[in-house]
């Protein structure tokens, strides 16, 4: 297994940035994250408004995996997360979804002692840990890591966590994956424009696969599949990934589109990711025992 520190940060997927690292297709990577800080935040004395906010949302990378090819797909299995001991979070004027509510920036600083967070000395919350920043490099332009889109980017999305496999729409050779902004905790929406931020490590099995075509990233677990997508608002999203899945399965199984979705109506679910970004992100999940009894596969 390769190991690769956090010297080297993104904060713009780019399909001209020269790779930190270049890997064979299967190998696993262990990868060292800043938090969306930048770790930029420490103490309670250090004020959001003086912070670096150039420095925000590093991606750790980017690493060529050999045999990803534009028109491909690279398949990324989230095999470990492992979590520094503290945590930080914000919310401020315009931030979020109850921004107008403030006119000041608000950092709160919490300890990880075992499997908790600690929030108070009267609630310790469970912990969940994600990755919120993991993707590849897009066609065209750049696009800065505190945005999602079809090469992922920050999506923010709660299933990203230790078994899940992501599977990207390839752009350019080698792919240029990289990933960061981790999360001890995050409710779904992420409402505050932030989780429990911290730094950490991911540990990832990256595969190229040449011969699958995607128009935006998809994740699988072990009961579910879905299309992750993200636009200028949550229905613009839903409707995107919803029909992306109808036409998934509808070229996969040869199932008609009018069937696939009343299916779908009754089994599959819509989940809202974050809806704090320039783009909002929503995940459209199909349980696995569906796409088995349609004979589905990718």
């Amino acid at each position: 297994m390769v190991e690769l520190d956090d010297g080297k940060v993104i904060y713009a997927f780019d399909g001209t940035a020269q790779p930190v690292l270049t890997v064979p297709s299967g190998a696993t990577v262990r990868i060292r994250t800043k938090d969306c800080f930048g770790n930029q935040v420490q103490t309670p004395e250090d004020v959001l408004d003086e912070i670096d906010w150039d420095r925000i949302n590093p991606a750790t990378g980017p690493i060529f995996v050999e045999g990803a090819v534009p028109g491909g797909a690279l398949r990324a299995h989230i095999d470990s997360i492992e979590l520094d001991g503290q945590t930080a979070s914000c919310t401020g004027e315009g931030e979020g979804v109850c921004g107008d509510l403030f006119t000041r920036w608000s950092t709160k600083l919490c300890k990880i002692e075992g499997d908790k967070l600690v929030w108070s000395d009267k609630l310790s919350i469970p912990l969940a840990p994600m990755i919120g920043v993991i993707g590849v490099a897009p066609a065209g332009a750049p696009v800065n890591c505190g945005t999602p889109g079809s090469h992922g980017g920050n999506m923010d999305n709660t299933a990203i966590t230790t078994g899940a496999t992501l599977y990207f729409p390839v752009a350019v050779e080698g792919a240029l994956f990289g990933l960061g902004d981790m999360h001890a905790v995050m409710g779904d929406g992420e409402v505050s424009v932030s989780g429990a931020e911290v730094a950490g490590w991911a540990t990832v099995t990256l595969t190229a696969l040449p011969e699958l075509s995607l128009k935006d990233p998809i994740i699988e677990n072990d009961t579910h599949v879905g299309i992750i997508a993200s636009a200028e608002s949550l229905d613009a999203a839903a409707d995107r990934a919803v029909h992306e899945m109808v036409e998934l399965v509808c070229a996969r199984t040869g199932m008609g589109a009018d069937e696939a979705i009343m299916l779908f109506s009754m089994v599959a679910d819509v989940q809202v990711c974050q809806m704090v970004d320039p783009e909002k992100t929503v995940r459209f999940m199909v349980p696995k025992y569906v796409l088995e009894a349609l004979g589905f596969q990718l």
